[in-house]
């Protein structure tokens, strides 16, 4: 193994096809990406050069802070919901609790589910007239009848807890896996020493699984800022532009308005946001800064 290893020659040769794929399917989009949105081209006839005119058109657009605005707040509602609802079931089926088996397989389901027919579900769900929220609030004697999808205040809020819950199947499974991956001896040593399940699980169990956490946060912040199908679905991006992300933005640009140079803008900064935050998750979550 070693030979091999410091036989540079056969290193490239066995990387040099996944490298090349790598660049085709994602480098080379991406920089075709940041090139168009140097244009100002529709798509089909010959484009503009025009610089960073669609850049500072973006900084100057109203609906620009919206989106990010959006983002921001369905990545958060993905983290909240998908990692600490994820970490306390996790837990949970790790002591193996009566039901455990069947919470492991129903948590799963909805990821299952095709996004349209899981959209279609929490339409029903949510609409003010026969929807079964304003229903439960109804049965409890509770008068907060709201029309979660037509409120540019709700709206945001309720299609992202679509999306957190549709896909926090994903985050559990991850969870439960770290956590069962923990050797057991590590946790006797800590209750020997005399402490409670709880101080063991938080002294040794979460600082274990910080790269678990690395992976799941960047999953779910990466997928809240690029959130695309469930407004589209829902929505339709609105009330007004109240429910539009960066990518529904892109979207709206490049294949309604016909403004293919701008929506590449969008795409970019997207790209750019998206490298920040995992640069900042790499950098707050280094493995190096943890003890246990």
């Amino acid at each position: 193994m070693r030979k091999f290893m410091g036989n540079k020659a056969a290193i490239m040769l066995f990387t040099l096809p996944a490298l090349l794929l790598y660049t085709v399917i994602v480098f080379y989009p991406i920089l075709q990406t940041f090139y168009r949105s140097t244009f100002e081209w529709d798509g089909l006839s010959e484009g503009t050069f025009i610089f960073l005119d669609n850049y500072i058109r973006l900084f100057q657009d109203s609906i620009f802070y919206t989106s990010l605005y959006n983002g921001f707040v369905f990545a958060s509602i993905l983290a909240f919901v998908q990692i600490g609802i994820g970490t306390v079931l996790a837990f949970a089926v790790a002591e193996g609790f009566r039901g455990s088996k069947f919470l492991r397989i129903s948590y799963f389901i909805p990821v299952v589910l095709s996004i349209t027919v899981v959209c279609q579900l929490w339409l029903a769900m949510y609409n003010s007239e026969y929807g079964l929220i304003n229903k439960i609030f109804e049965a409890l004697g509770i008068s907060y009848r709201q029309d979660w999808l037509t409120n540019n205040k709700t709206a945001i809020f309720a299609i992202a807890f679509v999306n957190a819950w549709q896909y926090m199947g994903y985050q559990f499974a991850l969870l439960l896996a770290a956590v069962k991956s923990v050797p057991e001896q590590y946790l006797e040593a800590a209750r020997i020493d005399g402490a409670s399940k709880f101080k063991a699980h938080m002294a040794i169990t979460i600082p274990m699984l910080a790269e678990t956490y690395k992976f799941c946060l960047v999953l779910a912040i990466t997928g809240g800022l690029n959130a695309f199908a469930n407004m589209f679905i829902m929505t339709g991006g609105g009330p007004g532009n109240s429910t539009y992300t960066l990518t529904y933005l892109m979207y709206r640009s490049a294949f309604r308005v016909g403004e293919f140079g701008y929506g590449s803008a969008a795409a970019a900064f997207l790209v750019i946001e998206c490298l920040i935050v995992t640069l900042a998750i790499n950098r707050l979550i280094a493995r190096e800064r943890i003890t246990f």
